[in-house]
């Protein structure tokens, strides 16, 4: 098989990248990405490497054509290009978010390819406050002041139009819960936490948690997201997919990691004005949005992907949740830095 990865470069696909080089049934593989390596890694990183921003501004025919070639002869394609910073610019977020997808189809269309495999979220389900597990006909309808969820609502929609449009085309859906991983380290700290909280006073330093009252939310470890999507690619698997490890993380969980269990509940209002504050200040990387999309994810019913890809996660959300901790304390995995001119195709 041949599998092409959009967004090949961040926490999902490297992880999928690792996984799929395992697997003598995918014989080529490439690689996409805004940003990639100056030079091919080693294994498990010897892949093809291309280099196209899908959130380009401009027309979008010159982003197609450049996909649909990368996208020659392959069997599946494997979108998990997504664009959370800068969170103060939305036209670029959507620019990458749902322009991107709508191009990503196109070019899977034009060039022939029969799978599309899309990485979702748990943030594109509409709020739950309960301790019921939902499965995948749960309001896929998004947290309206969450500009995450927003547009992982909206990407859908583009799904949608695309299986309407093309019923031989196979679409399958991933929504996971928390990604997590060591090699995600870097990546996450500069994304969520910024310059304003220390990588290595996570590790177990933080004086007293504040834990937003009543917020619970479940955590998946990045290598065995990437089984689930393997899985999903060889068997050709259509439809949504729900992927959480076991486990569900509340403020005595994550205090256990951050702070030797030094934890201090508190309204979720208080915090949100103070993030909100912070975010305008350009202080917090992101806004309020992000707090209120954790106050309301519903929590994931498995069964599906467990029935249907014979998934089963190794990890628990806890364990997770620490290895990311360790990763950011030591600044593990780094940004890719551009590409070198003789390395770009297209």
């Amino acid at each position: 098989m041949r599998v092409v990865v959009v967004g090949a470069s961040g926490n999902i696909g490297t992880a999928v990248l690792r996984r799929l080089r395992e697997d003598a049934t995918i014989t080529s593989l490439v690689g996409v990405a805004r940003r990639a390596p100056r030079q091919t890694p080693p294994p498990p990183y010897d892949v093809e490497w291309v280099q196209c921003h899908i959130g380009a501004a401009g027309a979008d025919e010159p982003v197609v054509a450049a996909l649909a070639d990368a996208f020659a002869g392959a069997n599946a394609v494997v979108h998990l290009a997504w664009a959370i910073q800068p969170s103060h610019d939305r036209s670029y977020q959507r620019a990458v978010n749902v322009e991107g997808t709508r191009r990503i189809v196109a070019a899977v269309r034009r060039a022939g390819v029969p799978h599309l495999v899309v990485a979702s979220s748990v943030g594109v389900y509409g709020p739950a406050h309960d301790d019921e597990p939902k499965d995948e006909r749960f309001p896929a309808t998004g947290v309206p002041t969450s500009d995450y969820s927003v547009d992982k609502a909206d990407m859908e929609r583009v799904l949608d139009e695309a299986e309407a449009a093309d019923a031989g085309l196979a679409i399958t859906r991933m929504r996971p819960a928390l990604v997590f991983q060591r090699d995600a380290g870097h990546e996450i700290h500069g994304i969520f936490l910024g310059r304003l909280v220390p990588g290595r006073l996570l590790d177990g330093r933080v004086p007293v948690l504040p834990w937003p009252r009543g917020v619970r939310v479940q955590a998946v470890h990045a290598d065995d997201l990437a089984e689930a999507f393997r899985e999903a690619i060889v068997r050709q698997a259509r439809g949504a997919f729900n992927l959480a490890g076991p486990g569900v993380l509340r403020g005595p969980d994550v205090a256990a990691v951050l702070s030797q269990s030094k934890l201090r509940e508190v309204p979720p209002t208080a915090l949100r004005a103070g993030l909100l504050a912070a975010w305008h200040a350009r202080l917090a990387p992101i806004g309020p949005g992000w707090l209120d999309l954790a106050a309301s994810v519903p929590l994931l019913d498995t069964s599906r992907a467990e029935e249907m890809l014979g998934w089963r996660p190794r990890r628990t959300a806890q364990e997770a949740l620490r290895e990311l901790v360790d990763g950011i304390a030591d600044g593990a995995g780094t940004v890719s830095p551009p590409l070198r001119a003789r390395h770009l195709r297209a």
